[in-house]
């Protein structure tokens, strides 16, 4: 399916919409807990334009792609990054989707500013699991007025979603490590904490995480501790 969007912008519609799927409770909850999923904000022309971007990508990835998991996985987890300005579905889906205004209202900004796009795929019977991580000590990025969007257009189950650690983006930042080679990259060894070993006992965290339907998203602070399993074939 082809995505087809109208011509023009109706700013005011957009507003209406974010109006009607983001409350002042969400707005709250996101401050609180560092992460919130908005459902069935986006419509089927708008997950059919995301669609055809990721497509696109697929078939001609950037120089920056790569393959996140080992060579002797079953599956595959691909990644790329940084395609919205060459890929038109991107860019359209990013300029003519509500999502900036959803994010002026959680950041409580009057601007708006795009730091990257980021395609994750995790094909069937991946085994790869992405790592509990803060995404903000890998970016150049200071500040604490951010959100990070994960918008899936597939069904995610409550196993397989990402999950958040309530409140950590509170702090304090946390080494980021490479997730293959657990190298020190971004920063000095010793420079920051090390991430706790959360998997040993989750019931002392307050994970929360939520299946996902295409429509839904969710809105996350790049301190938020997050991570995700693997992919069942």
């Amino acid at each position: 399916m082809s995505a087809e969007l109208p011509p023009r912008l109706d700013a005011d519609a957009l507003r209406r919409r974010v109006d009607a799927r983001l409350s002042q409770a969400d707005v709250e909850a996101f401050r609180r807990d560092g992460a919130i999923v908005i459902r069935q904000l986006l419509d089927a022309d708008e997950l059919a334009l995301l669609r055809d971007g990721i497509e696109a990508n697929l078939a001609q990835p950037s120089p920056r792609a790569k393959i996140a998991s080992r060579p002797d996985d079953p599956g595959r987890f691909f990644e790329d990054f940084c395609n919205w300005q060459s890929i038109g579905p991107y860019r359209d889906f990013i300029h003519r989707t509500p999502l900036a205004l959803l994010a002026q209202r959680l950041m409580g900004t009057r601007q708006v500013r795009l730091y990257h796009d980021h395609l994750l795929v995790k094909e069937p019977g991946t085994r790869q699991r992405t790592a509990w991580h803060q995404d903000q000590p890998y970016y150049n990025i200071e500040g604490q007025q951010n959100v990070s969007m994960w918008i899936p257009v597939d069904p995610v189950s409550r196993d397989a979603t990402l999950e958040f650690i309530a409140g950590s983006h509170r702090g304090p930042w946390l080494m980021p490590r490479s997730f293959l080679s657990n190298e020190a990259r971004w920063f000095p060894e010793g420079s920051l904490q090390e991430l706790p070993d959360i998997e040993s006992d989750r019931s002392r965290h307050p994970i929360v995480g939520w299946a996902i339907e295409p429509g839904d998203f969710v809105c996350f602070h790049m301190l938020t501790l997050h991570a995700a399993g693997g992919v069942e074939g």
